[in-house]
């Protein structure tokens, strides 16, 4: 083997693209980078002559399989809806294929008929999913080796932004990922078990509902709102009998409740048109939100602050008015959601600035049982970014994608079918050399008394 395609040249793929560029000129391998923005991926490239950037329209098959028949490793970074094409395609062409997004049922369908071509499809290779799967298994298999009988985990992460970057933004919030994803995020109902009991939190109460966590180096709490998968990996994680399973998003202290009141108002649905959306301001766009007259005189802030039970100058408000939801500026965008009105703002908004550094936070939680005492065990992983270009998104999403390709080129890694990374012989070799890259966890662990 010695062609690897990386399909997409977007914000999560820098750190991919470095890796296996600088694997391919000590292994002999070249690596194209595919993407609709044919400048982005020959930037991206940088000359590099084990690599090229090419033109791609994804969504075009002939010109899709076309590159994806000339490689070996197809790395896809596409959004999620069109990995099940390029699955596709790369069991017809006898092609491994890696993903950084969870694996569909969609997807599952297809284990057989990657496995019968000894093919592998490794979903969820990324940081959240991935990263959280193979640092977790790690100490579900230690406990259990030891004899432990876990009783609880509780898995926490979150991608934001380095204090020291966020003086001006009231959100302490900016884009490390996909925007679209932040706006959509907690849509469906969160499924968790607490107790031995199923816990369910639909959308609307979701950023209400949250919780505190403290995480060792860090002065204040953060808050974490619950995903909606937890359920799911009970099976994958070999913890079927487990009473306690959660994962969330942790977020600085006052994120919550904000991003709350733009569900409240209804900012978040993209499920309908805003009627001349182009012609009218944000300032008529809110005032189109409220239902109820509201008290003689008051303005439209005043009665969205009622609407919300805030005072006017709340923090939730203050958050509002720095977005500014309460200006005359027109929105300028033709037939638009309210979702997508929220993710242009927000694009302008929460962009990052050159010199910015992000962080990406990550906790695990255990209690378990051991000859008759219980532990609780802390796992915490913490990474800044360098700037805008470098981050810690793009690292750790990217370079697990990467060390896997190039274990997969190598076959020291050998497997077939559809998989995510919850086994060892996939987990302990990528964990280890991402500890090259800064991606250590620090643990404690403390007896729990009665």
């Amino acid at each position: 083997m010695n062609h690897i395609l990386i399909i997409g040249a977007g914000r999560s793929a820098n750190a991919c693209i470095q890796y296996l560029l600088k694997a391919a000129k000590e292994h002999g391998w070249s690596v194209t980078v595919a993407d609709a923005d044919l400048e982005t991926a020959t930037r991206k490239v940088a000359g590099h002559p084990n690599g090229r950037g090419v033109y791609l329209d994804a969504s075009k098959t002939p010109e899709r399989q076309g590159l994806i028949s000339r490689a070996d490793v197809v790395i896809s970074l596409l959004p999620p809806h069109m990995h099940v094409e390029v699955a596709y395609d790369c069991i017809q062409l006898k092609k491994h294929l890696i993903t950084a997004s969870y694996v569909s049922k969609d997807i599952y369908k297809l284990s057989d008929e990657f496995r019968n071509k000894e093919l592998i499809f490794m979903g969820e290779m990324g940081l959240d999913p991935g990263i959280d799967h193979m640092s977790a298994m790690q100490k579900i298999d230690e406990i259990k080796a030891k004899g432990g009988k876990i009783t609880s985990f509780c898995s926490n992460a979150g991608g934001m932004i380095a204090l020291e970057n966020l003086k001006q933004n009231p959100w302490r919030y900016k884009f490390t990922w996909n925007p679209r994803n932040v706006v959509k995020a907690g849509q469906g109902t969160a499924q968790y078990l607490e107790n031995g009991k199923f816990k369910y939190i639909p959308y609307n109460r979701l950023f209400k509902e949250y919780k505190l966590i403290e995480i060792p180096g860090y002065d204040e709490p953060f808050e974490v709102y619950a995903n909606r998968d937890s359920l799911l990996y009970r099976e994958a994680y070999g913890l079927d009998d487990i009473p306690t399973l959660s994962r969330g998003t942790i977020r600085y202290r006052g994120f919550c409740d904000a991003w709350n009141a733009l569900v409240q108002i209804g900012l978040t649905d993209g499920t309908y048109p805003i009627m001349d959306s182009d012609k009218i301001t944000y300032h008529e766009l809110m005032e189109a939100f409220l239902s109820k007259p509201g008290r003689t005189g008051a303005s439209v802030k005043e009665r969205v602050a009622e609407m919300l039970g805030e005072s006017e100058f709340s923090p939730v408000m203050k958050k509002l008015d720095w977005l500014g939801l309460f200006s005359k500026k027109k929105i300028g965008i033709p037939n638009a959601t309210p979702a997508l009105i929220l993710e242009e703002l927000l694009l302008e908004k929460w962009k990052l600035a050159p010199k910015d550094k992000d962080l990406i936070l990550m906790q695990h939680e255990f209690e378990y049982v051991l000859e008759g005492k219980k532990y609780h065990l802390t796992s915490t992983m913490a990474l800044k970014g360098v700037d805008a270009e470098d981050t810690a998104m793009s690292r750790l999403v990217g370079l697990p994608l990467g060390i896997f390709a190039k274990f997969l080129m190598t076959k020291q890694i050998v497997a077939t079918g559809v998989n995510i990374p919850v086994t060892r012989k996939i987990y302990e070799p990528v964990l280890e050399e991402l500890k090259e890259y800064g991606v250590v966890f620090h643990e404690k662990e403390v007896e729990l008394k009665d």
